[in-house]
Order: C-alpha cells, then structure tokens, then sequence
C-alpha cells in the first residue's frame, strides 16, 4: 500500500518536474530574462541544466541540455519504480 503512494508521489514529482522544464524553455522564448516568473523557474531548472550545459556544447544554435535532463529525469523515473515494485 506505502508502495503504491510512493509510485505514485514519483508520477506527480516527475509530472511536475517535466511541466517546469517546458515552461524554462517556453518562457526562455517569450520573456525577458529577468522576468520573476522567469526567474523563479530558472532557480529550480538551472542548477541541473548548469552541469549539462558545462559538458555538452550547443548543437549550433540548439541547446540539448534540456533533452538530456529529460531523458535523465525519465530514466530515474523508471528506476525508481521499478526498484519499488520489485519491493512489492
């Protein structure tokens, strides 16, 4: 039963988690930098995109750092759950 609440807490942070990614990418588009809502959201994303962007140069003029957290992020998603249920 704990497990389950657990699978699924990780569900809601991974959800979370994914819609502030898309918003630092959507408001780095639309907004100026300095922004507060800008701003707030960078203050989540930034410091896990800062160690991509450091190791991964830019694609010409695309970023891939955001590809890689996401594809990072899902991975330990699916760890963690997996880990959990074999708790089960």
């Amino acid at each position: 039963m704990i497990i389950d609440w657990l699978i699924r807490l990780i569900d809601i942070a991974y959800s979370v988690f994914v819609l502030l990614l898309i918003l630092n990418v959507l408001f780095s588009y639309i907004l100026d930098y300095y922004h507060p809502a800008r701003q707030a959201i960078e203050r989540i994303i930034g410091p896990l995109l800062n160690p991509i962007r450091r190791n991964v140069p830019p694609l010409g003029m695309f970023d891939l750092s955001v590809l890689i957290l996401y594809i990072l992020i899902y991975a330990l998603k699916g760890a963690l759950q997996n880990l959990l249920l074999t708790l089960r």
